[in-house]
């Protein structure tokens, strides 16, 4: 595989995009929106930045990196001549089922469909095209240039061959591939999810506050990052719809989301990408306990 488009320049499509070009590959970054791609592409220059900063790369480097980067407004535009097309929009299933519908009537016939997505099925997504031996899962974590992990997910139909050439793919960008098997969730939000549930659980049920909960999961578990900061940095609207995906999908009450966490996305509290969640971010403020007020 040698041509690469990604659609969705957001949090995980531009960092997927960085990655492949990075490794030298040609990428088509797609994305309906202009000022979303002027976005990402920002974000990517200044992610190089910092790691010319480090000295991890040149100048030069990023400019190469920069150069092997294409962006586009439509889709059919964007996936021709590709071999593989990773989709990365927004975690919604209506949305990515239009998306492959699209994918499968515009591609050519050998090309592979990924998803990046965190949680709903590939079967599912698989079965509204007309190649579901080449549909595959290719779940990259946040931040994608600095996280080692891709879960690998097949589903029902996808072949051996495409498993195999999509593993072998995540080993050229330097990264460790996981095969899983397609349930909702997969394993890591299957595990990570509840967790993060029971942490606003816990907080929901005034056993402590924020910054206690977090510093207990930081210091006695060893955690990098407590679990409510945690689902502020992935987007409580996520975290939510990923519980409800595993909750629609598994019947069982375990996994359904917590009334504050419903309350607080109703309320467009959504963690860094709105400035508030668990944490205040506006204004360059220090992170500061602000849910509380969702508590009374």
């Amino acid at each position: 595989m040698k041509n690469i488009s990604v659609i969705g320049a957001g949090t995980m499509g531009n960092g997927i995009a960085h990655v492949f070009a990075q490794n030298g590959y040609p990428v088509n970054l797609i994305d309906i929106s202009s000022a979303s791609l002027e976005k990402g592409m920002a974000t990517i220059g200044k992610n190089l930045d910092r790691m010319i900063a480090k000295e991890k790369i040149t100048t030069v480097d990023k400019t190469n990196i920069l150069a092997n980067i294409t962006t586009y407004t439509t889709i059919a535009e964007g996936v021709k001549n590709t071999d593989l097309v990773i989709e990365a929009a927004t975690e919604n299933s209506a949305l990515k089922l239009k998306i492959f519908q699209e994918l499968d009537k515009v591609c050519n016939a050998n090309t592979i469909l990924a998803t990046n997505t965190s949680s709903i099925s590939i079967t599912q997504i698989a079965s509204v095209t007309k190649r579901q031996d080449k549909v595959i899962g290719m779940h990259f974590m946040n931040p994608v240039p600095i996280m080692q992990l891709v879960e690998i997910i097949r589903g029902y139909n996808t072949s051996d061959d495409v498993t195999g050439q999509i593993i072998d793919l995540s080993k050229k960008l330097g990264k460790t591939p996981t095969e899983v098997n397609d349930y909702p969730g997969f394993v890591a939000n299957r595990i990570l999810m509840p967790m993060i549930n029971e942490a606003i659980e816990t907080l929901y049920n005034g056993v402590a506050g924020v910054e206690e909960i977090d510093t207990v999961m930081k210091l006695g578990m060893a955690h990098p990052m407590g679990p409510l900061q945690l689902a502020d940095f992935i987007g409580l609207d996520v975290c939510l719809s990923i519980l409800n995906v595993m909750h629609d999908g598994f019947k069982n009450p375990k996994y359904a989301p917590c009334p504050l966490l419903v309350n607080m996305v109703m309320a467009k509290k959504l963690g860094v990408k709105s400035g508030e969640g668990f944490y205040d971010y506006s204004n360059s403020r220090k992170a500061e306990k602000v849910a509380q007020r969702f508590l009374k």
